[in-house]
């Protein structure tokens, strides 16, 4: 999917690519390369996160950068250009030049500038071309009055009336219905970048002659920040998985009607297996875990009561039987909740099962999950027992038909063969799509995997 634009014989331009299934924006996470490094065909220079995932990008040509277009924060649409290349170095000099930019910082009529292509800012408004750019680091302009300019342009604190400031769409359009000029807003951002903290103080009205004192800056309406003493408020822009997890979780509880039905079992013998399994030649190199017992239980639920493993099409008014499982598996990473699947889980012997777990998990904890490994989940498994939680009320993954969430097993007193005893004990809640799933099939899941976790060799009889 990648693009690019051939600005010239010499310089090529990489545009941020849809990474996967219809994205529209990505943020840069970290740059690889600076201007004047060299790079290769196939080599990353950079790292981005989608509303899905982190993904690093290859570059698809030879050359040395020439500009990066955005700074490390910055959300990009897809199709933007993020990064210049000098496929030609040393065949002329650069088109940047000193003349050219200064009189980018004099003109306020873009018709005054020289035409083509120029080696101006762009995004300030000045050279005549389709393709729209962000102010490059490091632009070399000789002479103390061209340098005095080039600080002008870049200073995070400078105004220049005639060039067109630095903001993201979003804050642009916050300043229109705010009827303020960017022109006047002083920015505060990376890079000179506007942000929506700038447009909304200068919205906030202040007295015309001194600086707002701090008992006047309270009863103002200021932004927040401005409001709340020092270190009492953080903000966090919420963008990139958490976005996306909001997002969804927002549109499937809105749109899915759910229900939720528990159950209590004793685990004492799936515990004992699971030591039994750690012993086993034949899984020597498998991470053995309960969640590995707990999703092979699931695995044969969906096998006695396939009607389960179903997703609703409400174009069509369909309800669509899956045949397959991609059993999802709710990992907490540091960029927050992501939910990857193990493809056609079904067809997987437990080692298998157990190595593809394994996979799953150390892939999202190093924030390496690809898009296409979180896409076409069929049911999914939230282990909230990790962190002490006894059970929970899971909301159901977007397209789902269920989600069975695990609790925390722990020693307590149960009636085992007539006498009350300390076992391993736990709680299941499995939720569900009402629309697909009637509370008879979804009780008679619940109940066979609490059943094959209280006698685990029902994997063998069912399974």
């Amino acid at each position: 999917m990648t693009t690019m634009t051939e600005t010239s014989a010499r310089f090529r331009e990489f545009k941020m690519p849809d990474v996967g299934e219809g994205l529209t924006e990505a943020e840069i996470l970290k740059w690889f390369v600076q201007p004047g490094d060299t790079v290769t065909d196939g080599q990353v220079v950079c790292e981005v996160e989608t509303a899905k995932a982190a993904v690093e990008l290859p570059i698809p040509f030879d050359g040395v950068v020439h500009e990066l277009c955005f700074p490390e924060g910055t959300t990009v649409d897809v199709g933007e250009v993020i990064i210049a290349v000098d496929v030609a170095p040393g065949s002329g000099d650069a088109p940047a030049g000193p003349e050219p930019v200064q009189e980018a910082v004099a003109e306020p009529a873009a018709e005054e500038a020289p035409k083509g292509r120029q080696p101006v800012l762009v995004g300030y408004g000045v050279a005549e071309s389709s393709t729209k750019r962000r102010a490059r680091k490091g632009a070399e302009i000789p002479g103390p009055a061209a340098a005095a300019a080039q600080a002008e342009i870049n200073g995070h604190r400078a105004k220049v009336a005639e060039s067109r400031p630095l903001a993201k769409p979003p804050v642009r359009k916050l300043a229109k219905d705010l009827g303020i000029d960017l022109a006047t807003v002083t920015p505060t951002g990376e890079g000179g970048v506007i942000t929506r903290e700038d447009v909304h103080a200068a919205a906030a009205p202040a007295p015309a002659e001194a600086p707002v004192r701090a008992e006047e800056a309270v009863a103002a309406p200021a932004p927040v920040e401005a409001v709340a003493p020092a270190g009492r408020e953080t903000r966090i822009p919420v963008k990139g998985v958490r976005k996306a997890i909001a997002q969804a979780m927002v549109g499937s509880a809105f749109t899915a009607p759910h229900v939720t039905e528990f159950v209590t079992v004793d685990v004492t013998r799936t515990m004992k297996l699971v030591t039994e399994l750690k012993e086993d030649k034949d899984m020597a190199g498998v991470r053995v875990n309960p969640l590995l017992v707990i999703a092979k239980a699931l695995l044969v639920a969906i096998k006695r009561n396939p009607a389960v493993n179903a997703a609703w099409d409400e174009a069509n008014q369909e309800i669509v039987q899956k045949h397959y499982v991609n059993l999802g598996i709710a990992a907490a990473t540091p960029r927050g909740l992501i939910v990857p699947n193990i493809k056609d889980a079904h067809d997987k012997t437990l080692p298998e099962l157990g190595e593809a777990l394994a996979d799953l998990v150390s892939t999202a904890r190093e924030g390496k999950t690809s898009p296409a490994a979180m896409a076409g989940g069929t049911v999914t498994i939230t282990n909230v027992g990790v962190f002490g939680v006894d059970t929970g009320t899971p909301i159901l993954n977007p397209g789902e038909s269920a989600i069975l969430a695990v609790g925390a097993i722990k020693l307590q007193p149960w009636v085992h063969k007539g006498k009350v005893k300390p076992r391993q004990v736990t709680t299941l809640a499995l939720s569900f799509d009402h629309r697909l799933v009637d509370g008879e099939l979804g009780s008679k899941v619940l109940a066979d995997v609490a059943a094959i976790l209280e006698q685990p060799k029902r994997l063998i009889t069912w399974g």
